[in-house]
């Protein structure tokens, strides 16, 4: 499993904090997300170990485990014959994996409320901070990084074990999807507001606005990728 620091995947750890060196493992892991992520390894790609290998500077064997930590991920899956391919979704795979995001999201909104403390509550304010000075560099993968870890953060805030370990599952299955949520301007302007929103309804422990607020922003971003998909 990669690597955690103070909770975060080692991809998107806070770097104010003490410096991690990440394992090869968790760096390969981390390269080829972020290669579904944008894009560069479009759904229903194969992927070839040994082109692959060459083009990161790995061998085979720490490639090959890194590609089954995706696999577990929901990222890529395993096609007879034909080894690891990204995975490619349905439109009904998005739209009910997001309904119960949404629905998730909203619950643990509304336990973050009542159970995070203050200083909780700062870090989150810290990463969507740190999230809105990549939006306004416009520099997209932080940017979505920072935007992910602010709904793990609120997830893990609901201090419910269980909730955290369903939404883990469809977050990381879903991030291609997401991430292609915030293509053109006017998109990801409209999910910049949504997060404006629950980071105010959060610092005012209003469980009922988060609430609303998270499960109406997986709504959203289902009308944000239902055509591309």
């Amino acid at each position: 499993m990669a690597s955690e620091a103070a909770g975060l995947p080692i991809d998107e750890f806070d770097s104010r904090g003490p410096i991690v060196r990440p394992t090869l493992h968790d760096a390969i892991v981390a390269r080829v997300r972020d290669m579904i992520i944008e894009g560069e390894l479009p759904a229903g790609t194969r992927l070839h170990e040994g082109n692959l290998g060459k083009l990161l500077g790995v061998s085979r064997t720490p490639l090959r485990e890194a590609l089954k930590f995706l696999v577990s991920e929901g990222l890529l899956e395993l096609s007879p014959g034909r080894g690891a391919v990204v995975r490619q979704f349905t439109a009904k795979d998005v739209h009910d994996s997001l309904i119960v995001l949404g629905n998730l999201e909203g619950l643990a909104g509304r336990l973050a409320c009542e159970h995070a403390s203050d200083a909780e509550i700062r870090e989150v304010r810290q990463l969507h901070d740190r999230m809105m000075d990549m939006y306004e560099k416009r520099d997209r993968l932080p940017y979505f990084k920072l935007n992910q870890n602010i709904h793990s953060a609120i997830l893990r805030l609901s201090k419910n074990e269980a909730l955290v370990s369903v939404h883990n599952v469809l977050q990381a299955r879903l991030k291609r999807i997401r991430y292609i949520g915030n293509e053109g301007p006017e998109k990801w302007a409209g999910a910049v507001a949504d997060h404006e929103e629950m980071i105010t309804a959060l610092e005012a422990r209003d469980a009922d606005r988060l609430s609303k607020v998270l499960t109406a922003h997986m709504e959203k971003t289902w009308e944000r990728v239902r055509h591309a998909i």
